[in-house]
């Protein structure tokens, strides 16, 4: 390799020859300093010679995986290049991340389909779906209209993007979401809400939110990606405080394959507290399948009195009359 130095190329060997490799090994084998490893570390990372699988303080170093490297014989189209670049992401089943044009490469071989038409096929769906896109966020009022008729307790309806298009399967937020919670991974829930923060700060001031909510889970976690999200986001609006009520029996609304049975559901499980009212509260949840919950609740918040308008918000979501988003 040009233009690297004697001491990260011993690093490199060592890698190459017991990998994986933990830091600490390296530091009980190599002559260097803790803070100058990890400088190379980071230099050898940044560019691609190695790569890092695990999380501290379970964090192994390995050579990066070459598969990548004949892909810059495929030259896509400019805004097939965009879209790939900014929306293709995928995790394997070794947890391995392939995004971008690269990525999607990797990922149409190990599936044998042929790269340039499938970057069409990926493009054309995608633009489809941004039809629904009104500035940072997707409009999906009209799925609750078309969900629940007359029985809409939600005013308007965002999403940050789709859960899933057909084809491809879940986008580049579907799948960090779905990670995210699964793994109880904490830097990946701060990674989206910080991605995230800002579409949500401008939604807020374009629609004059005055309160703030957030839709409880269900499923026991030891780290519960909504109460990250909420930290994170740290929205400096009073608060009307939604409550999960424990049964005896805890039935998540993913499980649920009816309707009828989420509204009862989320009717019986949900619960609103505030000591004020308001005139617009922003509602927001992680996923929206059905749209039972966020629904159920906005109609809990105005009966109290709580709020006169509820604008909900999903961090992803389907725009299906009814859909069952059940990994999440």
């Amino acid at each position: 390799m040009a233009n690297i130095s004697k001491k990260k190329q011993l690093i490199l060997d060592y890698i190459e020859k017991n990998q994986p490799v933990k830091p600490g090994v390296i530091l009980d084998t190599i002559e260097i300093g803790e803070p100058m490893l990890y400088r190379h570390l980071k230099a050898l990372l940044e560019k691609g010679s190695i790569e890092k699988i695990g999380s501290s303080p379970r964090t192994f170093y390995r050579i990066a995986l070459q598969e990548n490297e004949r892909d810059t014989a495929i030259a896509f189209s400019e805004n097939i290049s965009d879209t790939l670049e900014n929306h293709f992401y995928d995790i394997t089943a070794s947890g391995k991340i392939l995004e971008g044009a690269s990525g999607f490469v990797h990922w149409c071989e190990v599936r044998g389909f042929e790269p340039k038409n499938k970057a069409k096929e990926f493009f054309k769906i995608h633009e489809k779906y941004q039809k629904a896109r009104k500035g940072d966020l997707l409009n999906a009022t009209s799925k609750l209209k078309k969900t629940f008729g007359d029985y809409v307790g939600v005013d308007a309806l965002y999403y940050y993007d789709f859960y899933s298009i057909e084809i491809f399967g879940k986008t580049k937020m579907g799948q960090k979401l779905l990670y995210a919670k699964q793994s109880e991974d904490r830097n990946l829930m701060k990674e989206i809400a910080e991605t995230i923060k800002p579409a949500i700060d401008n939604l807020i001031q374009r629609k004059n939110i005055d309160a703030i909510a957030y839709v409880q889970p269900t499923v026991p976690r030891q780290t519960q990606f909504m109460k990250v999200l909420e930290n994170e986001l740290n929205i400096a609006l009073p608060k009307i405080t939604i409550v999960k009520v424990l049964k005896d029996i805890r039935v998540p609304q993913k499980t649920l394959k009816k309707l009828a049975d989420r509204i009862e559901n989320a009717n019986e499980t949900f619960v609103v507290e505030s000591s004020h009212q308001f005139k617009r509260v922003l509602l927001i949840d992680d996923a929206v399948g059905s749209g039972a919950s966020i629904n159920q609740i906005a109609h809990k918040i105005k009966r109290k009195g709580f709020a006169q308008e509820v604008i909900g918000f999903a961090v992803t979501g389907s725009l299906n009359d009814f859909d069952v988003i059940s990994e999440v």
